[in-house]
Order: C-alpha cells, then sequence, then structure tokens
C-alpha cells in the first residue's frame, strides 16, 4: 500500500497518471532558485532549450552564460565560478558532462571542492532512438566515486525541482541526474525530500511483514510500484525504499530496511556494475548481510529504440522486478 507519510500520487495506478520530463522539474526549480538568490548563475554547452534553460537564460540574461559544443570547457568556467561566491549550474546531456568532462571534473570541481552543481541530462537507454553513444548508463559509477562529489537521482519532475532547490543551498559539488522520457509522477508537492535521506514509499498492507525491500532510485521506481501491487495479488507483500541520493548514502534507511525484511531488489536505469546496486551491496555486506538481486544494466551498451522497447529488452520493466523479487526470496 502507499505510505501516507510519504505523500505520493495516488493516482499512480490509473492509465491516465500525469507524466513529465525530469528536465521540466530543473527547468522550473533553477528559476525558482535563480530568484531567491542572485548568486546562481547557469552555463550551458549549445543545449539551452533540451535542458531547460531558457526560461532562465530569458529571465537573467547577465547570469547565464552560453559555452558552445565545449563540455570540458564548460566544467573549468564552472568550477572558477564556483570558488568566487557564484553558484554555477552546468548542463549538458550526461553523456558529455560529465562523460566527456570527467577529468576537469575530477580535477578542477572536485579537488577544489567547488561550489559547482552539475546537471546530467538525458541519461540512462531512455533516451532510446538516439542509441548507445548518447546513453548515459555508467555516469552513477563514475561520479560517486570523486571526493566531494554528491550524487542525486530524482524519480519525478516535482523531485527533481526538489533536488534542483536543495542543491543551490548545499555546499561543494552536486551531480543530479535526469532522464528525458516523460516519467510518471509518482510524488506530490509535500512528499519528503532530503537530501541524504531515502524514505519508504510503498509499504505492505497493514499487518503484513515485507518479505523483500525494492531499493531503487529514478524513473524506474514507477515500475518497481507496479510490480508491488502486481506481487500483491498472489499476497507476496514487499516495501520500497526512494534511495535518491545515492552519495551520501543512507546507510541508516537501508540498514533497517533490510532487516525488516531479509532480502533486497535493487533497482536502476543504470549499469549494475558501480551503480546503485553496488552502492547499497556495499552497506549491507559490511553492516547486514542479506540475499541481494540486481536489477540493471548488465555490462552492455544500449541501442536504438523506443525508451518503453528499451526498458523492456534490458530487463527494467514490471516483470523483471517481479521476476527478480521472486527469485531473491526463493534463495
Amino acid at each position: 500500500m502507499l505510505n501516507g507519510s510519504a505523500k505520493l500520487n495516488k493516482k499512480i495506478f490509473l492509465k491516465n497518471v500525469a507524466s513529465r520530463p525530469l528536465r521540466d522539474g530543473y527547468g522550473e526549480g533553477i528559476l525558482e532558485a535563480g530568484e531567491k538568490n542572485e548568486n546562481i548563475v547557469v552555463l550551458c554547452a549549445d543545449l539551452t532549450e533540451s535542458t531547460r534553460n531558457l526560461a532562465f537564460k530569458e529571465k537573467f540574461k547577465n547570469r547565464f552564460f552560453e559555452i558552445g559544443v565545449a563540455e570540458q570547457n564548460l566544467a573549468t568556467v564552472g568550477s572558477g565560478l564556483g570558488i568566487t561566491g557564484k553558484i554555477p549550474f552546468i548542463s549538458s546531456y550526461a553523456m558529455f558532462c560529465p562523460g566527456r568532462a570527467l577529468e576537469q571534473i575530477r580535477t578542477t570541481i572536485c579537488y577544489n571542492d567547488s561550489n559547482v552543481k552539475i546537471m546530467g541530462h538525458h541519461a540512462g537507454i531512455s533516451v532510446g532512438p538516439d542509441g548507445a553513444t548518447h546513453q548515459a548508463i555508467e555516469d552513477i559509477a563514475i561520479m560517486r566515486t570523486l571526493p566531494n562529489m554528491k550524487v542525486i537521482v530524482p524519480c519525478d519532475a516535482i523531485e527533481a525541482k526538489k533536488a534542483t532547490l536543495a542543491a543551490a543551498q548545499i555546499y561543494g559539488p552536486i551531480y543530479i541526474r535526469l532522464a528525458r522520457e516523460k516519467t510518471p509522477i509518482i510524488t506530490t508537492a509535500d512528499t519528503p525530500f532530503i537530501p541524504g535521506k531515502a524514505y519508504t514509499i510503498w509499504n505492505p498492507k497493514i499487518g503484513k511483514k515485507p518479505v523483500c525491500t525494492i531499493i531503487g532510485a529514478g524513473g524506474v521506481l514507477y515500475n518497481a510500484l507496479l510490480a508491488a501491487k502486481e506481487l500483491e495479488k498472489d499476497n507476496i507483500h514487499v516495501s520500497i525504499l526512494n534511495l535518491h541520493t545515492i552519495k551520501p548514502i543512507d546507510k541508516k534507511a537501508i540498514i533497517s530496511s533490510a532487516q525488516k525484511s531479509g532480502c533486497v531488489v535493487t533497482v536502476e536505469e543504470h549499469q549494475i556494475m558501480g551503480g546503485i546496486g553496488s552502492a547499497v551491496a556495499e552497506v549491507l555486506s559490511s553492516e547486514y548481510p542479506v540475499k541481494i538481486e540486481m536489477v540493471g544494466i548488465n555490462d552492455s551498451f544500449g541501442e536504438s529504440g523506443t525508451p518503453a522497447e528499451l526498458i523492456t529488452k534490458y530487463n527494467l520493466d514490471k516483470n523483471s522486478i517481479i521476476t527478480a523479487v521472486l527469485k531473491v526470496i526463493k534463495k
């Protein structure tokens, strides 16, 4: 059942559930943050409209910088601004930033603990027809290894806006991962969001004990919710933890959830190696070892196709999550 304290969108199981791209939430958030704080500046790599920076550019012309198709410069210019009192948000496709600009992010931003917010747009295989070259499915693994870097993966447009506003108030490098495809709205304005604090978005019916905890982040959490609803029909009850902040990771919430259910399934639109599954396994292996299954990309590149086709082919859909739950509880 829906966790009342989380205040999710109670229409999530209806066919006409509203969907919006996560980047829309960022666009609203950066505009609001810019209105509140004149030190916020935005830098973009020739993708102003696609990354939803156009409204900020039009309202704050003197605080917007078009760097052009030069993502490495994007990172270094942002770093300079970040150590001089400004709060720069730099935007590009995740395949290019952090992908192409990794060394500059590592050395000029993280090493100097510069106050830069990196918006990685169009992440995951749900970019669809753009194909493997534009499908960033390694970015979480890359960014969470960098000292001083925080990593946030919002689940919908509402959470993306909250993450943007929160990032503007936190000092230091932050990476926020955003998908392009429209994502079902599963939260509300009242749903809690505190960076570094995971929260339960699905609990078993009253009186039922969870036999598994599903832990994930991003748009695929919607598929986890659909899986939980389907499993309920067979009297299999699970809980779902929204681990929107991958770094710093909420060890307490992960361990507590695992203790209640006894096993875990992780879900992510990312490579299994180095991603959310790996991060959760690192916590549990040292603190509270339990059986675990990981749903994600299994050591392969993506390909061209519709987002729905790719989510199914790469086993990120509702049925794949159900299969993983049934497998882990039988181990």
